[in-house]
């Protein structure tokens, strides 16, 4: 059985990683947006391509990234890279096909890529928080 993607689901988790309020995001969607229409939004299996491309745009998120990300996917995959290889086979030798520290060090570079992203985008909503306050 095919998995669907939820896309809303999509939009909430990578707007959440990337420590942006839904009222900051109805902000950059425009006039018509609050936050109650982003909760409804984020509840949606499928978001209309034009609105998901704006989304992609304000978020600097790809578009197939809230098409094609399935949580439950991904964590099969790393459960499965992490089991592959982990327990020694027959002959005595270990079949291990990925090193274990290099995929640590490799999550916690990702980690600090998105952290340092997240930083950039608090400082640009302070920007423009600033610019509006001064207005």
């Amino acid at each position: 059985m095919e998995q669907k993607i939820h896309q809303g689901r999509n939009v909430k988790r990578f707007r959440e990683m990337l420590g942006i309020k839904q009222e900051a995001l109805a902000f950059d969607l425009g006039n018509d947006w609050n936050q109650k229409k982003i909760s409804m939004l984020e509840a949606k299996d499928v978001i209309e391509n034009s609105l998901l491309k704006q989304i992609s745009t304000i978020l600097k998120i790809p578009v197939e990234a809230f098409q094609n990300f399935d949580e439950e996917h991904a964590v099969n995959i790393i459960a499965n890279t992490f089991h592959e290889g982990a327990v020694a086979n027959n002959s005595g030798y270990f079949n291990c096909t990925i090193n274990p520290i290099d995929k640590i060090v490799q999550i916690h570079e990702e980690k600090i890529v998105l952290y340092e992203r997240m930083l950039k985008e608090k400082d640009e909503l302070v920007a423009r928080l600033e610019k509006l306050i001064n207005k």
